[in-house]
């Protein structure tokens, strides 16, 4: 696994973080699982910041030449997924986020160090 793939997490994390999605955790699952590398956890209180975090994550990936191969959730904006290949970034509102607990889920993978800046 290459450390750019993990600056792809990273970044991911810090274009949520700029929409002000809350709790952001980036988890290394490479060891896991053969589905991603990272996963990327964040919340978001409304569907309009759901919305607004999954365009800005999105658009960073772009540019940093990483296409989305698939979005899912955007119609509800309750729970929106977007798949990277071997980033995966997952923006919940915070209920959705409790109840499904992705974090228990993938206890065993390995927390990457991501502190949102401070704005």
């Amino acid at each position: 696994m290459s450390r750019t793939i993990q600056s792809l997490a990273l970044s991911a994390a810090a274009a949520a973080a700029d929409k002000k999605a809350k709790d952001i955790v980036v988890l290394d699952i490479h060891e896991l699982t053969p589905m991603a590398d990272f996963f990327v956890l964040a919340s978001a209180n409304s569907g309009t910041q759901v919305e607004a975090v999954a365009r800005a994550v999105e658009d960073k990936l772009d540019e940093l030449g990483c296409r989305c191969r698939a979005r899912e959730g955007l119609g509800e904006s309750r729970w929106v997924l977007l798949d990277f290949g071997d980033v995966v970034v997952h923006i919940f509102r915070p209920e959705d986020r409790d109840f499904y607990n992705l974090e228990r889920l993938w206890g065993d993978a390995v927390r990457v160090p991501f502190e949102a800046p401070e704005l």
